[in-house]
């Protein structure tokens, strides 16, 4: 096992090297979809499938009546902090750790999850098929990635998203709601006390905003956590202002669905609540399901995770778990280890083995 686990370390490391060189912020990732492509087609992958810059394969005895394990990570990333002291697209190794733009969030976790597929691609009588979907637009939630392509995958079972995790196993992800909250009062001359000042009106929510406690409180999470982050009202000092507008954040926790939280919001508020959307669900998988069992067994650790992935966009269970370390995302001088790189490529194929040898 060692000397291919050594070959696919190494292809993977010049594949990452690449990954970094070709800028492909959310949205523009067409280069970095030709690279990956091409890097399955000349290992012998058929069947490569791309629809805008999502790319993704089967296993070669791919068996429609067999589930399907899902491997995706995304190959999009942020634009660079100016923060930075080396060229971001310039892969540079040193000292053990491979520097560039995404090469930790999450350029490790493709190109493992990769080196995992190509693994077991060849081989017979999987109990389950295998699915690796490379996909786009995770950084900004897109419509773009791969929830456009989810229908083109058939049905699928569970999932592995790789996200940089240290190779913990996220058994748990909040999810996200942004909420567009307006409070209407009626305009009038300050110094006449004329009007409904919206910004009195606005207080007394946004007071219900960082008091109120959701009576079900997760085990992994603790209770929804809401911020209100942005607030605009008014427009001269003598006019008492109509309108106030404020923005909430929203950390959904797995006790509650998002459309549960807006519909309880909207019970306690005056002012009107407009969701810019619900899509970002929170996800939970059950401990004793067997991909984290088959984590488990390798000693692997749990944990909830705070951040949002292209989990939120799966309706099946799900489990995020990659190489690198989520502090090192969007920051200056991004890197990854390259032993991390090794550990997740291996730790990958274990857990899988497990799975489909029925150890899980």
């Amino acid at each position: 096992m060692s000397e291919l686990v050594n070959i696919l370390y190494r292809n993977a490391v010049v594949l990452l090297q690449e990954l970094v060189a070709t800028p492909s912020p959310s949205g523009s990732e067409d280069g970095t979809a030709d690279i990956l492509a091409s890097f399955l087609t000349k290992r012998g992958v058929d069947g490569i499938c791309r629809s805008g810059n999502n790319v993704w394969a089967f296993n070669r005895r791919h068996d429609p009546a067999k589930p399907t394990i899902l491997l995706n990570s995304h190959h999009d990333t942020v634009r660079p902090n100016p923060a930075y002291t080396r060229d971001p697209f310039t892969p540079q190794t040193e000292e053990g750790k491979l520097y560039g733009l995404g090469s930790n969030d999450a350029g490790a976790s493709v190109v493992a999850l990769t080196a995992a597929f190509l693994w077991f691609y060849d081989r017979e009588d999987m109990p389950y098929n295998l699915c690796l979907a490379l996909t786009a637009e995770e950084e900004i939630s897109g419509r773009g990635g791969i929830e456009s392509i989810l229908p083109q995958l058939g049905p699928l079972d569970f999932a592995v998203v790789g996200e940089p995790t240290g190779m913990r196993m996220a058994i748990a992800e909040r999810g996200l709601v942004v909420l567009d909250c307006t409070a209407r009062g009626t305009a009038g001359h300050a110094a006449r006390e004329e009007g409904d000042n919206a910004i009195y009106k606005a207080m007394r929510d946004i007071e219900w905003f960082r008091t109120y406690r959701f009576p079900h409180e997760s085990e992994l999470f603790g209770g929804v956590k809401m911020s209100v982050t942005v607030i605009n009202a008014g427009s001269q000092h003598n006019v008492v202002p109509a309108e106030c507008r404020f923005t909430v954040d929203i950390r959904v926790t797995d006790r509650y669905t998002n459309e549960e939280v807006v519909e309880t919001i909207r019970r306690h508020v005056e002012c009107e609540v407009s969701p810019r959307s619900v899509r970002l669900r929170p996800s939970y998988i059950d401990p004793a399901h067997p991909l984290v069992r088959a984590g488990a067994a390798l000693g692997l650790g749990t944990f909830g995770s705070p951040t949002t992935s292209d989990q939120a966009l799966l309706d099946i269970p799900s489990l995020k778990i990659g190489p690198g370390n989520s502090a090192r995302s969007h920051s200056a001088d991004e890197y990854i280890l390259l032993d991390e790189i090794r550990q997740g490529i291996e730790i990958y194929i274990a857990m899988l083995s497990r799975l489909l040898d029925g150890a899980g």
